[in-house]
């Protein structure tokens, strides 16, 4: 069963700026239906009782403390900027206004 259209590669492909050949969509059209057939497949598991998967270990996940430490001064971060201020990195203007 197709599930997937060229139209939909083709959207897809415009969407995401990519260009394909003729062979490469069909590929592509062929490979995204096969993963749409193996989650559907997915779909017909019984799965009455169980839990969840959150994480792929029981241990708990531990996280380094968030603090605050001055690896560089302002000086220094400065020091090796090609454009700069006194006080700022100077970089191309990016949005008109």
């Amino acid at each position: 069963m197709q599930l997937i259209h060229q139209d939909n590669v083709n959207r897809l492909a415009e969407l995401a700026k990519l260009e394909f050949s003729e062979s490469e969509a069909s590929a592509l059209l062929q490979d995204l239906n096969r993963i749409l057939d193996f989650v559907n497949k997915l779909g017909e598991l019984d799965t009455e009782g169980v839990e969840p998967l959150v994480y792929m270990n029981d241990e708990p996940c531990t996280l380094r403390a968030d603090v605050v430490v001055e690896e560089i001064t302002h000086e220094e971060a400065l020091r090796n900027a090609p454009k700069k201020d006194s006080d700022y990195f100077r970089v191309p203007k990016v949005l008109d206004k």
